[in-house]
């Protein structure tokens, strides 16, 4: 496998380079192949989301951009995809925004403890100011954001040693697997578990062996990526809403012509709306799938969850900036 991850990233490195470009002058990008690398499977909302914008972008810009698109891992980890769009290694990615925290503190504010009620109060969110200037650092770092894709709402799962979640006493000192995401590791620190950060493609088998006790992800992640066959309880916390970035390199976007940065946006506001319409059906209809699968369900009563992760928002005063906090409480 790893053999495999950097035969990859060196095939793309030398890809990505194969660019035709209108004049030597111009700088501007005739024909262009773009890698598009995802940590999640084939099945996951992002990547059906991103075939619809490969269609879309091909069909529009009459074959002069070609997506290739590698799931899985096959382009490294989250982190690795998200630093590979930096570094010119990977042209386009989707991943949570707190994974880019490293490049924008900002990014991610949405992440903070039971923000939001529902996918529309946080869809409002995510289309407006305060999302738009927490992600306005990023071009510094080659991100240029396309669209919001959407992940859903973080849910606690469980082995059959730690048993099912039903209050937050049931959470002390269980050894859960997040994302490299600050706000997402300090809620599960108040909460009383011990969070650890681990890639998602290494998940499934770090699972299996006994390494984490827990995890924590939206339903939909959970049931596309069989978490159920390595989990056996489901607790459906909510606690964190999470929004991904779909992204493409700032390098390339600035040599692309305006016609075709329109075309571009325009097939990531619909591959955006193809998204959120899996990843808000999928998470009411995955529940009962995952019952069916033989996990056990619990809803357990949120009211303490809410007052235990308070102090989540005081924890990151002087690491965001301070009107966005303001917002945010």
């Amino acid at each position: 496998m790893k053999l495999r991850k950097v035969l990859s990233l060196l095939l793309v490195v030398c890809m990505t380079a194969t660019v035709c470009a209108c004049g030597k002058d111009s700088g501007t990008i005739d024909t262009i192949t773009l890698k598009a690398g995802f940590s999640t499977s084939a099945s996951d909302p992002r990547v059906i989301a991103t075939e619809l914008f490969k269609e879309e972008v091909e069909r529009e810009t009459g074959g002069r951009i070609i997506i290739e698109i590698y799931p899985d891992g096959e382009l490294g980890s989250d982190s690795e995809l998200i630093k590979g769009v930096v570094n010119g290694a990977v042209d386009i990615t989707a991943s949570s925004a707190g994974n880019f925290a490293n490049y924008d503190p900002n990014v991610g504010i949405s992440a903070f403890p039971f923000l939001f009620d529902n996918f529309e109060d946080a869809w409002t969110f995510v289309d407006g100011e305060v999302e738009t200037k927490a992600e306005e650092q990023l071009y510094e770092s080659n991100i240029k954001v396309l669209s919001h894709y959407d992940n859903g709402f973080r849910c606690v799962t469980t082995s059959d040693k730690i048993g099912p979640i039903n209050k937050v006493e049931d959470m002390d000192g269980i050894v859960i697997r997040t994302p490299e995401n600050r706000i997402v590791m300090q809620t599960m620190l108040v909460l009383g578990a011990e969070p650890k950060i681990l890639p998602f493609n290494e998940l499934y088998d770090a699972l299996k062996d006994g390494t984490f006790d827990a995890q924590e992800n939206p339903i939909p992640v959970i049931y596309n990526n069989k978490l159920y066959e390595v989990q056996s309880n489901l607790a459906i916390t909510n606690h964190s809403y999470d929004v991904m970035l779909f992204v493409i390199r700032q390098d390339i976007w600035d040599r692309l012509n305006p016609d075709d940065q329109e075309i571009l946006l325009t097939a990531a506001k619909h591959a955006e709306e193809k998204d959120r319409e899996l990843i808000s059906s999928q998470t009411e209809e995955y529940i009962d799938k995952l019952e069916e699968e033989g996990m056990t369900i619990t809803r357990p009563n949120l009211y303490s969850f809410r007052t235990a992760t308070k102090s989540v928002v005081d924890y990151f005063i002087g690491s965001y900036d301070a009107d966005l906090l303001n917002l945010i409480r």
